[in-house]
């Protein structure tokens, strides 16, 4: 299996929050995923796609409580999934806006 690279090959800045030279590649999976296909690069997005496996990303995406509306569509093109699989589409807002956007 390939090594995946944050300081490298992903940009740090998508973990903020936590040392990014302590990201564990398979510990980590679902936080790496998600951050790289909300804020990351399509080239980034292809690297996580080579390491990780089409199949798995769409199933870590799938159980997301919540992606954002462009990226949800995004992933469900690129990895040919039906909106309805995702968790965050059928869940529905506890909270409605006030205003439509």
């Amino acid at each position: 299996m390939l090594k995946l690279k944050i300081s490298k090959e992903i940009s740090p800045i998508y973990f903020w929050d936590i040392d990014p030279l302590r990201l564990d590649a398979e510990g980590s999976k679902r936080l790496i995923i998600d951050r790289v296909f909300k804020m990351g690069t399509a080239k980034e997005i292809m690297l996580i796609l080579n390491y990780y496996g089409e199949e798995e990303v769409g199933e870590v995406l799938k159980k997301q409580n919540y992606i954002d509306p462009k990226t949800l569509n995004f992933v469900s093109r690129l990895l040919h999934i039906p909106l309805k699989a995702f968790k965050c589409y059928s869940r529905q807002r506890l909270n409605r806006p006030l205003w439509n956007s």
